[in-house]
């Protein structure tokens, strides 16, 4: 079993930026896909940006250039630094390890 716990979400102007992190613990494996994904009101989970234990990344579309994923391997953490922040950015982000396990998700609301 994984147990993942977010932190960093809240209320930023757009324009702004924010930093979300994530902590991993439980049954870890050494090669893993750590990731986030976000579920706006009345909207599908989508996802952000996945990034493996070797530094692949893949981002959407709509947060790339933007949105950076990195991660400290060593204390099982992933965090995304989120730049240039939109209204449509609104949703709550989640955390994921290896397309299984979620964290209860952090609010994230870009209004001014």
């Amino acid at each position: 079993q994984v147990q993942l716990v977010e932190s960093g979400g809240g209320l930023v102007q757009p324009g702004g930026s924010l930093r979300l992190s994530c902590a991993a613990s439980g049954s870890i494996f050494r090669f893993n896909v750590m990731g986030w994904y976000r579920q706006a009101p009345e909207k599908e989970r989508e996802l952000v940006a996945t990034m493996t234990s070797g530094g692949n990344t893949n981002y959407a579309v709509s947060v790339k250039g933007r949105f950076t994923i990195s991660r400290d391997n060593a204390k099982n953490m992933v965090y995304l630094q989120m730049n240039s922040l939109k209204p449509e950015d609104t949703a709550v982000y989640y955390c994921n390890y290896n397309g299984i396990h979620w964290g209860q998700g952090t609010q994230v609301t870009v209004s001014s």
